[in-house]
């Protein structure tokens, strides 16, 4: 026998923190972007995937319109930063309401560096980084969903295996669980693919 939850019988914020208990871990896009001002912001989002990969477009969805969104939309850039465990008070700090005209990396003290191929700036502390256009933005419900074509990825030398891909260990990515958990890089078990 099993609770049953119908979305119909629940508030949104409801439904809201039953689905992120649910779906989990959740991989967090720290995205970083600049106003149209040159105002740098940067904030994360737990709703993060890959969307394609020839052409490769990455995805996360902003749950109401907030200022990752109004940046992309007026200048067509992002970046996507890896959130990684010795960052988690950081991405955290940086998930706050703040005004528009606060440079967030200064708020919550992280260092801007200049990325490759767009203006907005990346977290420098961060072990990777995927540098993105705009591809779409798409509305559903009370969330959009921000797609971007990339551009670029740099990753820190000492983070990367010998096929030039991350070491995840050492990429030591965070995640998002339900409520205030969040989780920690977990245990790696390889697996191979079945070929038949």
């Amino acid at each position: 026998m099993r609770t049953v939850f119908d979305p119909s019988d629940f508030s949104a914020g409801r439904f809201y923190r039953l689905l992120t208990a649910t779906i989990v871990p959740r991989p967090i896009a720290w995205v970083s972007t600049m106003s149209a001002d040159g105002i740098a912001n940067v904030a994360p989002y737990s709703f993060f995937t890959v969307t394609s990969t020839s052409p490769p477009v990455v995805q996360f969805t902003s749950v109401g319109r907030k200022d990752s969104l109004r940046n992309i939309e007026e200048t067509g850039e992002f970046v996507v930063n890896v959130a990684s465990v010795p960052l988690m008070d950081q991405v955290n700090a940086s998930s706050a309401p703040f005004a528009h005209n606060i440079d967030e990396f200064a708020a919550v003290g992280l260092d801007a560096e200049a990325s490759e191929r767009v203006r907005p700036p990346r977290v420098a502390q961060s072990p990777a980084s995927i540098e993105c256009t705009l591809h779409r933005v798409i509305e559903v419900g009370d969330s959009f969903v921000v797609m971007g074509d990339v551009v670029t990825v740099t990753v820190r030398p000492e983070v990367l295996a010998d096929d030039d891909a991350p070491d995840f260990a050492l990429l030591a990515p965070a995640s998002r669980l339900g409520r205030i958990e969040w989780g920690l890089t977990p245990a790696v078990r390889n697996i191979p693919r079945p070929t038949t």
